[in-house]
């Protein structure tokens, strides 16, 4: 029986004649299929502040965003979730990407992986996810077998869950929130690596940035969570400092050393002249909040 066709395995009109043009041309024609997808996601907004809402409830109660995927959806959910760390000081276990066919499947296809029920529900059980967490399925198809498992055991266990689709479709019982991002066919006919792919990182970047933001993890658009890990982070987390502080950048750079590399914590102890314990009991007691600490 023929699966029922998706927007997303449609021909694109204005490609279809895409192997006799100039390289100049198909790149004009790619570039102008890409300026629609900024659209595409404005449109789902709403959608998006729903599951937002449900992050940020569940990473304020012990809990943890889990993305669920296959392929490139996969790949980004994970990538995502790996930026998260360095660019907002959580644990790495705060937001976790998990992905058919495991880590073999990030630098190589592993294209059956996503077929597997059994395997997308084992995934979550493997996790432990609970109640207080929240899974995001990732299916541009939206029908991708693995991740579809994966929710639906979630949400026996208890999690909120939402899918994010770059096609129509009715929400399933199981999915608290239902994010359809309809970017249309694809320049190659079916290659969601692309417009797909480009609204998928949109709208995760959206997620993880607007959760860590009311989680008070920067102050204002500075990235005040940050933990200095490399010489790039060190020199930013520098700069961040002298934001707040009139030191030049050396003595800055001292303080931010003295305060292990922690920025929000170095720029309470110059503030509010206190050593490093109670810089960190201060903002403990204000959850976190630079804004609360320092005005």
């Amino acid at each position: 029986m023929p699966l029922v066709e998706k927007i997303t395995e449609r021909r694109n009109k204005k490609s279809a004649d895409i192997d006799s043009k100039s390289i100049r041309d198909i790149l004009e024609l790619i570039n102008a299929e890409d300026a629609t997808v900024a659209g595409a996601v404005e449109g789902a907004i709403p959608r998006i502040e729903d599951f937002v809402r449900l992050t940020v409830k569940a990473l304020s109660s012990d809990g943890r965003l889990f993305y669920v995927g296959s392929g490139t959806s996969g790949r980004l959910g994970v990538l995502d979730a790996a930026e998260c760390p360095p660019t907002f000081s959580v644990e790495p276990t705060l937001v976790q990407g998990i992905i058919a066919g495991g880590e073999k499947a990030l630098v190589q296809s592993v294209e059956n992986a996503e077929d597997s029920l059994a395997e997308g529900k084992a995934s979550v059980e493997k996790a432990a996810v609970t109640p207080q967490d929240v899974v995001l399925g990732i299916s541009t198809s939206s029908a991708t077998p693995y991740v579809l498992a994966a929710l639906e055991r979630a949400a026996e266990m208890g999690a909120s869950t939402g899918l994010l689709i770059c096609n129509e479709m009715a929400k399933p019982a199981y999915i608290d929130v239902l994010i359809p991002v309809i970017v249309g066919p694809e320049i190659i006919t079916g290659s969601t690596r692309m417009k797909a792919g480009t609204a998928t990182k949109l709208v995760l970047n959206m997620i993880s940035t607007t959760t860590m933001i009311k989680l008070n993890k920067t102050y204002g658009n500075l990235m005040v969570d940050l933990k200095a890990l490399n010489q790039k982070l060190w020199d930013r987390g520098t700069r961040i400092i002298r934001e707040f502080v009139p030191l030049d950048y050396e003595s800055a750079r001292e303080l931010l050393i003295s305060a292990k590399g922690e920025v929000k914590t170095a720029i309470v102890m110059a503030c509010c002249s206190q050593d490093y314990a109670s810089a960190k009991t201060s903002l403990e007691q204000c959850g976190g909040s630079l804004r609360k600490v320092i005005g």
